[in-house]
């Protein structure tokens, strides 16, 4: 049916534009779009035009025909197509399929629906610009995006969701809230961390640091640039060549900005023998990574070129590896719920087309992974071919308000790095034997992982994590003096407090701090100053009256305290 209706969609772009010149339109998730070349940029009021060319289409009943024609025919029905022709060009064979309904013909695969008339409840949802096949190079084009279910009710249902989701945007909200930018000026795909933004994420990082303190993990440090020689032993240069930028020469030495932190823990662990009796080693590091992504896939800090990753490197003997991964498992899935993450999807990706290494090692590492999600009791589906150029993986999604995954934690086990680089170890028997290797992240990137927290949360953190847990209003200037006193206490017990000493009214100042997404507003004046008290408002609104500094105090902490 999305299939059909974006069809149905060209054909009313193809009436109000007969000059269009058409790209592709295919099915996604939800719904569908259709990519187009058109004289002038669409405006809203276009959308209305082509829905109600949709729907005399629909009512038409057209059935959707296929036909099956040369190469040589399809160029002459396409000859005023230039994409079309295009990928005609990508189509080995002699023989190729069209679709049409109405005065509709696009070349197309199917399948459809026997007619328009079986496209049920739709609704067109935007415009936005995409570059012909992802490539800034090419001609930009115009997409419209829609959607289409069943029954009216399934549409609402969605558009609800979907209106949920735009008000949990991150992109939207990390602005509002004064979290993180990115801005033309350093360039697409590069986050600033504001101070508000940068606090959140010390904080992660410092439960982040602790646990794994605690779990027997070191923590190390790495460049962020390396010789192209280290790359190209990994596999990198080979495997991974179009995420990576062009090399910068450094004294007659081609340097390469690192796209991965593994090969320097490998380099580390190489810096000295290691004996069987020093395995497992964890090791940890925050480090930051670049990635080259087109622009067509950037989207807020979910999918950036300069990210850092919370990496960890374990390299232990083949009888140690369940009982690692198992482990790793066990902190990702604390990690999320102390987070508070309940709902996400856990993967098995498989070996893909382009890989290193033997048909047998891959085997092995992929049943260590399967026994210790079955060991756990996880549940999970396979992902066939989604594992990475070295090795299975295991991915665990992270749902957004639409149901989307995005890329949380995962686990990966590495037999053929540790052969590339000799990673060894001397064993029991006196031997050298090959260590196996597990690349793991707990939480992702910092900067997936906030854009995952904002929407999660629709900007208003858990206490602990808020940056500013409570703003103390003053009624009058007298009342500063006072508030100021109230902030010391606060900063004293560990709180992150701030006096709004603005001239504005008092529900100004409280409407502020509840579109700020702050915990708690403590309004002062004569009372609560005579008192020794703060009169407790909350940000869903709530006003909890008058209570002693104190005891404030002691529910603020409980509440942090009260997250794990």
């Amino acid at each position: 049916m999305r299939h059909s209706a974006s069809h149905v969609m060209a054909g009313a772009v193809q009436e109000l534009f007969p000059e269009a010149r058409f790209a592709i339109g295919p099915p996604i998730e939800d719904g569908f779009y259709y990519d187009f070349d058109l004289p002038r940029p669409l405006t809203p009021d276009d959308l209305r035009l082509v829905e109600e060319g949709m729907r005399r289409a629909i009512a038409a009943e057209h059935p959707f025909s296929q036909e099956e024609m040369s190469q040589e025919e399809a160029r002459k029905l396409f000859a005023g197509q230039p994409y079309k022709l295009e990928l005609l060009d990508d189509i080995p064979d002699d023989t190729v399929s069209i679709y049409h309904h109405g005065d509709f013909i696009d070349l197309c695969r199917g399948p459809h629906l026997p007619s328009t008339a079986e496209v049920k409840a739709f609704k067109l949802l935007s415009i936005s610009g995409a570059y012909w096949r992802g490539d800034e190079k090419r001609p930009m084009l115009q997409r419209i995006y829609g959607t289409v279910f069943e029954t009216e009710e399934q549409l609402q249902d969605y558009l609800q969701r979907l209106e949920e989701a735009q008000q949990r945007d991150h992109r939207r909200l990390s602005r509002e809230l004064d979290l993180v930018s990115l801005q033309e000026a350093v360039g697409p795909g590069l986050a600033l961390w504001h101070p508000k933004g940068g606090l959140v994420r010390h904080i992660i990082e410092g439960f982040w640091r602790e646990e794994h303190l605690k779990r027997g993990y070191d923590i190390v440090y790495s460049p962020h640039i390396a010789r192209a020689d280290l790359w190209r032993i990994s596999g990198h240069l080979e495997m991974y060549r179009e995420f990576l930028y062009s090399p910068i020469d450094i004294d007659g030495q081609q340097y390469i900005l690192k796209p991965m932190n593994c090969p320097f823990h490998i380099l580390m662990y190489k810096s000295r023998l290691r004996s069987y009796r020093d395995l497992p080693l964890r090791w940890a590091e925050l480090g930051t990574v670049y990635r080259y992504e087109r622009s067509g896939v950037l989207h807020g800090l979910a999918r950036v070129r300069g990210f850092t990753q919370d990496d960890a490197h374990i390299f232990c003997r083949p009888d140690q590896l369940r009982d690692e991964v198992v482990g790793v498992l066990e902190l990702a899935r604390f990690m999320l719920h102390s987070f508070g993450f309940q709902d996400y999807d856990v993967l098995l990706a498989t070996r893909p087309e382009k890989y290193t290494g033997s048909d047998e090692v891959w085997e092995q590492a992929t049943a260590a992974l399967r026994s210790a999600l079955e060991e756990l009791g996880q549940p999970y589906e396979e992902d066939p071919g989604e594992g990475v150029f070295y090795g299975p993986k295991i991915d665990i999604k992270l749902k957004d308000a639409l149901g989307r995954g995005w890329q949380g934690p995962t686990t990966q086990v590495d037999f053929n790095l540790p052969q590339r680089f000799e990673v060894t170890y001397t064993g029991e028997d006196g031997q050298e034997h090959t260590a196996v290797m597990v690349h793991r992240t707990v939480l992702g990137s910092m900067e997936r992982f906030l854009a995952t927290l904002v929407e999660h949360y629709k900007g208003a953190f858990p206490v602990w994590l808020a940056p500013v847990q409570a703003v103390i209003i003053p009624i009058a200037d007298r009342h500063l003096e006072y508030a100021g006193q109230v902030e010391t206490e606060l900063k004293g017990a560990g709180l992150r407090a701030r006096v709004d000493s603005r001239s504005e009214r008092m529900n100004q100042k409280i409407r502020q701090a509840q579109m700020e997404k702050v915990p708690y507003m403590l309004v002062v004046g004569d009372r609560e100053a005579e008192a020794g008290a703060v009169s407790l408002r909350l940000r869903s609104g709530e006003n909890r009256g008058q209570l002693p500094v104190v005891d404030f105090i002691t529910e603020a902490g409980q509440a942090i305290t009260g997250h794990l």
